[in-house]
């Protein structure tokens, strides 16, 4: 009676395993488990091309759908557990990350574990499937491309994953079929243990080197696709990281991306800004995005109700709380640059009959998301080539570094960097980090800028003094710099551990 009961409960599992993007990002009538061949035909789960296209659309599909983890939150854990906003709202999950006094019971952390592994869930129906489809339809060069696109999303969930949370679970394989003679076999799947950060790394290059190899290269006409210079992308912010840090590859890849056609827009505005008549945003797949999800005419993000009002909805009103209300801090840095084109896209100024963190007859609003027609950039050039000035500072080569900020400068209509800073290495690492600060605001880059260039202490521990609007924040330690594992996870999987400090 116990075995079938642990059987039972090993099964429940499995279940969960394979189907719980679908819990949380509904991403079509279809899954898995209704879709596609488990025992009759060849034996194969998918028997034809439109199966298997089937699981390739839901991969674009599931990250259209990922406002709430991989976008909303995401912003959170960079923005607001940073200096560059506050929680807005009052909700428990959001002022204790805004006062850095997460715990492994933070509902919004918890969801966010369990859609990551559910996005690679679905990443996995691909690479683990597309292979054996038997159906001669489709091609061999087809299974490739599927195939490396999935790759590069697993790599990123993986990154993100990795960022936030250290050595978490690689699952490359999906969960097989279990009986009452296996169990011992499939416990190690069905409960994955947390890898090494190193192995964890080592599993995105790997992934990123298939994609970089086999993926389609950049459309100037769709930024909503894992192509070659989203790998490049991604390969130059992995190799930014502390555990395979190489500076020379970071600007390699740089370069790379440089030449894929790529190029900053003329103005800052382009990129954010919707149209006159207030009936679409004015542009999408510019070209300065490397990546964006795409939510046009007929479509929708819901997002944007989060952080302010829909400029493309006459009947959207500041009603309630939002999220990620910019802060003093950041406001003062752009006024102390006098930086009003950037402030001016990131921030809108408005007067909601509620009062949190300004007075309500002045009250500032995230505004990079202003409709519902916006796409979510997640790469764009202007990253890129601060990235790039980032290695070239840290190998000494302060010109080079330079003339790429002030690239990035000059189309803010600011001054050039002065020979001060140009002549410092120190005063270089600072006026980058300041320069990705002002340009990338909103955009979930702030947190792990400063942990990458390892600048958290010095800027999070000051900030209770610059900052009156910031919740008390607790000190920040080297147990600060990443997030618990969610209780209700390490509960329900005994393989997984702790993070230090929760």
């Amino acid at each position: 009676m116990k075995n079938k009961i642990r059987l039972s409960l090993l099964l429940g599992t499995a279940l969960l395993m394979g189907s719980c993007s679908l819990n949380y990002d509904p991403i079509s009538d279809y899954s898995e488990l209704t879709f596609g061949n488990e025992t009759g035909g060849t034996g194969n789960k998918y028997e034809t091309k439109a199966e298997m296209q089937q699981q390739y659309d839901n991969i674009y599909k599931s990250i259209q759908n990922a406002q709430e983890s991989w976008y909303m939150d995401m912003l959170v854990f960079a923005e607001t557990h940073a200096d560059n906003a506050y929680s807005g709202a009052t909700d428990a999950e959001l002022v204790s990350l805004e006062s850095n006094k997460q715990d492994a019971t933070n509902k919004n952390i918890e969801r966010d574990w369990t859609s990551f592994l559910g996005y690679i869930v679905s990443a996995n129906r691909v690479i683990c499937n597309v292979d054996s489809v038997p159906d001669k339809t489709l091609t061999d060069a087809e299974r490739k491309q599927w195939k490396a696109e999935a790759s590069i999303w697993r790599a990123w969930v993986l990154f993100d994953m990795t960022r936030l949370w250290g050595e978490v679970p690689v699952v490359t394989q999906e969960t097989p079929n279990i009986t009452a003679t296996n169990v011992k076999e499939m416990y190690p799947i069905l409960f994955p243990a947390r890898n090494s950060v190193e192995d964890v790394y080592k599993q995105i290059i790997s992934d990123l080197q298939y994609g970089l190899q086999y993926a389609p290269k950049a459309d100037a006409t769709n930024k909503f696709k894992l192509t070659q210079s989203v790998a490049k992308t991604l390969l130059a912010k992995v190799y930014a990281e502390a555990p395979v840090r190489d500076y020379a590859k970071v600007i390699e890849y740089c370069e790379s991306i440089k030449k894929d056609g790529f190029s900053l827009v003329a103005n800052y505005s382009d990129l954010f800004s919707v149209n006159d008549t207030k009936t679409d945003v004015n542009y999408r797949n510019t070209s300065e995005s490397i990546f964006e999800v795409i939510y046009p005419l007929g479509s929708g993000s819901w997002v944007t109700w989060m952080f302010g009002i829909d400029q493309c909805d006459p009947s959207s009103t500041y009603n309630w709380a939002k999220w990620i209300t910019p802060s003093r801090d950041l406001i003062q840095a752009y006024e102390n640059e006098g930086d009003n084109v950037r402030m001016n896209e990131a921030i809108v100024w408005a007067k909601p009959s509620w009062s949190i963190h300004y007075p309500s007859d002045h009250y500032p609003f995230m505004y990079k998301t202003r409709s519902r027609y916006n796409s979510i950039l997640k790469f764009r050039l202007a990253d890129v080539l601060l990235l790039e000035a980032e290695a070239y500072t840290a190998q000494g080569n302060l010109t080079a570094a330079a003339d790429l900020v002030d690239q990035i400068r000059v189309r803010a209509k600011l001054a050039k960097l002065d020979a001060s800073v140009k002549s410092s290495k120190d005063n270089m690492v600072n006026a980058v980090l300041k320069e990705r600060r002002l340009e990338l605001a909103f955009e979930g880059q702030r947190w792990f800028d400063l942990v990458r260039t390892g600048k958290v202490y010095e800027v999070m521990n000051t900030l209770n003094s610059r900052d009156s609007g910031r919740k008390k924040m607790a000190t920040f330690t080297e147990n600060s710099l990443l997030m618990p594992v969610p209780q209700t996870q390490i509960d329900s999987n005994p393989n997984l551990t702790q993070n230090k400090g929760y």
